[in-house]
């Protein structure tokens, strides 16, 4: 039996929404699009992630709402990349941090820690 990977869904929570969303965009270069706050969810603000829910992998978004607050020192979600120094190459123009530049992680890859422009750790990780 096959079973699907164990994450769903991710959210990053952030303070200043725009200034994220331009870290992300510039970093990952791609577009995040607004979703509608759902019902019950107290207000906030959500930008997603482009994904396709019939594809391997979690989607997630972008969060300003007063239930998170963004954090080093919690969860650190990886970005799947083709390469990812190219990545990790402009995070700190898009107002982030390198943490760990790329480095080798055995039969897994390359990885490489970084913190975003609200002071979440994010990671990227590529199979070159």
């Amino acid at each position: 039996m096959n079973t699907p990977n164990p994450v769903g869904w991710f959210e990053i929570y952030v303070t200043d929404l725009p200034r994220a969303i331009h870290f992300y965009q510039t970093v990952l270069q791609t577009t995040l699009t607004e979703l509608p706050t759902p019902d019950g969810a107290g207000g906030g603000q959500m930008y997603a992630f482009p994904g396709d829910p019939h594809l391997p992998g979690a989607a997630g978004a972008l969060v300003k709402h007063d239930m998170g607050f963004p954090s080093s020192k919690g969860t650190c979600i990886y970005f799947s990349c083709e390469d990812c120094a190219v990545e990790i190459g402009r995070v700190e123009a898009a107002g982030g941090q390198v943490l760990m530049a790329k480095f080798p992680i055995g039969d897994y890859g390359f990885c490489g820690v970084c913190a975003d422009s609200e002071g979440n750790s994010i990671g990227f990780h590529s199979m070159q």
